[in-house]
């Protein structure tokens, strides 16, 4: 595994850390439940995201398109998903299951990302700009999910030129076979690195000092 996460150079991606996806009483919460409580999601979610702020990593929060009255209408090829998040209003712009979990939350001079409208946190957003203005080399992805924005966004950084680093267990799906196929499939031909959050944060160098 790539030791070298220096602050000055490596960014945290926290994707799509909506109610909807990650808490009691969100619409995909009873989706995702089995898999996130059976990986630790939010716990390692945590772990991971204090782990990187102690260390000054930058953090960049990469949402999904808040679903708003009018979206997609005339749409000629709207996918899967983007049907399905119109017709349930996933992620709705001005409710609770449209914002953040409480636990992850932008503090001050943490970035966050325009939105996606599908599963690439790079397509049609600023995401490559703020990296590449911050001397960011190497991303590390939490979140949801793990065989749509999570695997897109991964795939899209590596075709740029950037290291990758997925935490497994601070990344959650639907189904197991989700999971499987996204870190036993898909990552090995395009991820750097996939780790846990226990290696990643003992990869990391002290609290507090300066790289």
């Amino acid at each position: 595994m790539d030791d070298g996460y220096a602050s000055d150079s490596t960014a945290l991606l926290v994707v799509d850390p909506y109610n909807d996806f990650l808490s009691e009483g969100g619409k995909l919460w009873p989706r995702a439940k089995a898999v996130a409580e059976q990986v630790g999601l939010l716990d390692h979610m945590r772990q991971v995201l204090a782990a990187t702020r102690s260390r000054g990593i930058r953090t960049l929060f990469v949402p999904h398109r808040r679903t708003a009255p009018g979206d997609y209408d005339g749409w000629a090829f709207p996918s899967p998903s983007q049907a399905a998040t119109r017709g349930a209003r996933i992620f709705e712009a001005g409710s609770w299951g449209g914002e953040f979990h409480p636990d992850f939350q932008p503090l001050d001079g943490e970035l966050r990302v325009q939105e996606h409208w599908s599963a690439s946190g790079f397509a049609n957003t600023d995401l490559d700009l703020l990296l590449k203005q911050h001397r960011i080399a190497k991303i590390v992805l939490i979140g949801m999910r793990a065989n749509t924005c999570i695997d897109t966004t991964a795939r899209f950084a590596q075709e740029l030129g950037y290291h990758v680093t997925l935490v497994r267990d601070a990344i959650a799906a639907f189904r197991p076979a989700e999971m499987t196929a996204t870190f036993e499939v898909n990552a090995p031909t395009y991820a750097h690195a996939v780790v846990t959050a226990d290696e990643f944060t003992e990869a990391l160098p002290p609290a507090g000092t300066a790289s």
